[in-house]
Parts: structure tokens; C-alpha cells; sequence
């Protein structure tokens, strides 16, 4: 386990790089042209990134991406 200290700025600057991210991730995966393979190695990545995420930002923040985490895992399937 490692430990990060960081301040209120770095703090928003990592949620904004995250969101940015995983905003991508999302429409990229709606983009039918992208082979299946790759939606799940996008949906890894994007499982990574809102475990980050989660660490840093509020619940309402988080209930956004996790509705998005559900689509995409669905999709998956």
C-alpha cells in the first residue's frame, strides 16, 4: 500500500484528469467501429481509473461513473 499526500489543487486537477479519462472511455465505447477486444481492455481501464477516482472525489461524483460502470459492464456481456 502506498500513501499520497496531495493538496486541495492537485486534489482537483486529478478528479478533472480522471473525469476527462473516463468521459473519453465512454464515448469511445459507444463507437461501434471499435472492435470488441478493445471495449474490454477500455472497460479495464476504465475499472481502474474510477477506483481511483473513488478515492478522491464526493459520493454524488461517483454515482455518475458508477451508472456509467454498469452500462459499460452490460455491454460486455
Amino acid at each position: 500500500m502506498l500513501g499520497l499526500l496531495i493538496s486541495d489543487k492537485e486534489k482537483m486537477e486529478l478528479e478533472y484528469l480522471l473525469k476527462r479519462e473516463m468521459d473519453d472511455i465512454v464515448s469511445d465505447f459507444q463507437d461501434e467501429r471499435i472492435d470488441h477486444i478493445i471495449k474490454r481492455a477500455m472497460n479495464e481501464k476504465f475499472n481502474i481509473l474510477f477506483s481511483l477516482f473513488k478515492r478522491v472525489s464526493t459520493e454524488e461524483e461517483c454515482l455518475v461513473y458508477m451508472k456509467v460502470k454498469t452500462k459499460l459492464s452490460k455491454h460486455n456481456q
